[in-house]
Order: C-alpha cells, then structure tokens, then sequence
C-alpha cells in the first residue's frame, strides 16, 4: 500500500530514473488526487519502457508559461492534463483532434518530434469504456450530466456519439454552458438540452462531471431524491472511491458506477496515443488498483 491509499499489486519493477529517462508528467490545481502516476509508471514497468511520469502543480495563470517550458525540454515526451486546465490547454497546442475539437478540451497531449504538441481528449472515450465494463451500455439511455468543464463536455460529447437518446446539460456557469451547448447541438440535433439546474426526474443515467465530492465539505451536485427508481448515478471524481453523491445513491437503491474506471479504461488509449508499443494491460475495470 503506498502512502496515497493506491494499492499496486504488479510483480514488474517501478522504473529507474537515469540519464536516458524520457518524461512525461500530469498538470493539475490540485494534483494531490490524481492517479495517473502509480498507474502510468505501473504501464511503463510492464512495458519494460525507460520513462516516468511525474505530477506538476501549476496554478491556472501559469499554465501557458509551464506548457511552453516544457515544450523546451528535449526528453519530455508527453502530458496529461487534469483539473482545470483541461479547457485552456487546447490554446498552446499547435493541432488538436478531431475529439479534442468536438469536447472543446484535451487530457493529453504528445510531443511531436519537431517539438509541437498534438492535443487529444480520451475522457470521454474512457468514461464510456468504463460504463459497459459495468455492463451499463448507455446508447438509447436518457442522460443529465452536471458539468460542462472540460470532462463534463468530452464526457457528453462521447455518450451523444455513442448514440444516448438525449442529453440533458447542466452547468451553473451560463457562459460555459452556452459555449459546450452549442457546439455540441447542431453536431447531434433534437438530443440535446441545456439549463443551468439539473432536470433529473426523465433521467436514467444522472452523472457528476463536476469537482463536487473531492473534499469531505462539497455539497452533492445534484439531488439524488429527484431520481427515478433504478436510474444509474455515476461520479467522475476518481478519489475518493465512494464519494458522498455515490453513497447516498446508493443508499436509496440506485445502481452507481465510480470515476476510477474512466482513468483505468484510457492506458490502452494512451500507449497508443504515446507510441508506446504493446503489452499487456491491467483490465478496464481497474482490479489492479484498489
């Protein structure tokens, strides 16, 4: 068990920094709750791969002049990007996907060998793999996501093309609700709908794409009374596990699906993604990590 609660259960050595090392790291306000770094040098470990990710706390004024100083480093070949940046950081970027484009927001981006950056977005990809892991197939579901920050848009932006019924958007932030509403309307008409409190009762899938449920003091996100028997509630957060929306989903017999899933589900997006070559993975419902 290491310190930060994350249990590793791999036989494969944790990877020696020398002076070959390549570099990646993972960009947050806060970083003391991301996973990505036990899980990525676990993947690293496996692949018998000299590099290390490492976590970086920059502040949200920082964050141009971050991204470009490590653009300047020569053995640094990658970044994930965490809470809030993952909106901003598609400005530094020199090309974005089509994913990226469409979420408005990037939670990765690679160092191309001409020192540019190509930004991609997997959340929304990750959250959906998650979810039918758990057998929770979301295509012909009834959706209220609350949250339209950088996950909550490539999240709504993945189950629309995975084909959910309509998707109701919710975000206290009218301006960036807006902004995510609109791109996302003309791309899939008559599926989406937008207000800035949560239209839960027609939902069979309610989901928390917001920060609510890090700290032990956050309010729920939304009011799992208002739900309908046997709707599906499901949290981004990642740490803790069973955040206090989940718990008390729970408790009122609603079936619940945590964030953890939506990270473990994207390694094999990322070693693609990284160039990274082929192993084997641990499997997208995260058993390798407790």
């Amino acid at each position: 068990m290491r310190g930060d609660g994350v249990t590793v259960q791999s036989s494969a050595p944790m990877p020696v920094i020398g002076g070959s090392t390549r570099l990646y790291a993972v960009l947050g306000h806060p970083v003391s709750q991301v996973r990505a770094p036990g899980m990525m040098n676990r993947l690293f470990a496996e692949l018998a791969s000299d590099a290390v990710l490492f976590p970086v706390l920059v502040a949200p004024g920082d964050l141009g002049e971050v991204v470009r100083g490590l653009q300047r480093i020569g053995n640094l070949d990658g970044l994930l990007v965490t809470i809030p940046h993952k909106v901003d950081v598609c400005r530094y970027a020199d090309a974005v996907s089509e994913a990226a484009t469409l979420a408005g927001s990037a939670n990765a981006l690679r160092r191309e060998p001409d020192g540019s950056w190509t930004a991609e977005n997997f959340d929304g990809a990750g959250f959906v793999r998650g979810l039918r892991a758990a057998g929770i197939d979301p295509a012909g579901r009834r959706v209220a996501l609350v949250g339209a920050g950088g996950a909550g848009s490539a999240v709504a932006a993945a189950l629309l093309t995975e084909g959910v019924a309509h998707l109701e958007l919710c975000d206290r932030d009218e301006a960036r609700l807006a902004e995510v509403a609109h791109r996302l309307a003309p791309r899939f008409p008559g599926r989406v709908s937008w207000s800035t409190a949560p239209r839960l009762e027609a939902a069979d899938l309610a989901v928390n794409a917001t920060p609510l449920g890090l700290r032990p003091a956050d309010p729920l996100p939304f009011d799992v009374a208002r739900l309908a028997p046997g709707a599906v509630v499901a949290d981004i957060v990642m740490r803790p596990k069973e955040t206090a929306l989940l718990r008390a989903a729970a408790e009122r017999g609603h079936p619940v699906h945590p964030g953890s899933p939506m990270l473990t589900s994207q390694l094999d997006l990322y070693r693609t993604f990284f160039r990274l070559g082929d192993a084997r993975l641990p499997d997208a419902r995260g058993h390798a990590f407790d």
